[in-house]
């Protein structure tokens, strides 16, 4: 059955995707904003107070009151989503290309046609006998 577009696979997203928790994402900004605020640390630089400052912030408001915390985790969310739609087809992409192209050109080169899709005028049928001839039809009833 065809659908109305002319593709026979649905593509759309089958479940809702929803944003994580405020809860969660403050934490997760907190231990985030830490991280830069004491990387400096590492190379005996003083400590970025003004990052562990909006560390403290974020870990106050998920611990106390998540809810203020939703405007910010909506628009992280949906810049996600966003980066999502372009860097997915983009990674696909690149895995095809660096991939799958080159071995079909080496195949092409070496004149690999795993599929047989070579035209034989003279051939009656393509055909391809099997020995053994493979399993008894009667296995074939009852598959599932």
């Amino acid at each position: 059955m065809t659908r109305e577009d002319g593709f026979h696979e649905d593509y759309r997203q089958s479940e809702e995707v929803r944003a994580g928790s405020e809860r969660a994402f403050g934490i997760v900004f907190a231990v985030v904003f830490t991280i830069i605020g004491a990387w400096p640390l590492l190379n005996d630089a003083p400590v970025r107070l003004w990052a562990l400052g909006i560390a403290g912030g974020f870990l106050a408001a998920a611990l106390i009151a998540p809810k203020i915390l939703n405007p910010l985790n909506q628009v992280w969310f949906r810049f996600g989503m966003l980066l999502h739609k372009i860097v997915n087809p983009l990674v696909m992409g690149l895995l095809f290309f660096i991939t799958v192209t080159p071995i079909a050109v080496i195949m092409r080169m070496m004149g690999k046609d795993p599929l047989n899709r070579k035209i034989d005028r003279d051939a009656t049928t393509y055909w391809i006998e099997r020995d053994p001839a493979g399993p008894e039809p009667d296995t074939m009833k009852n598959q599932f």
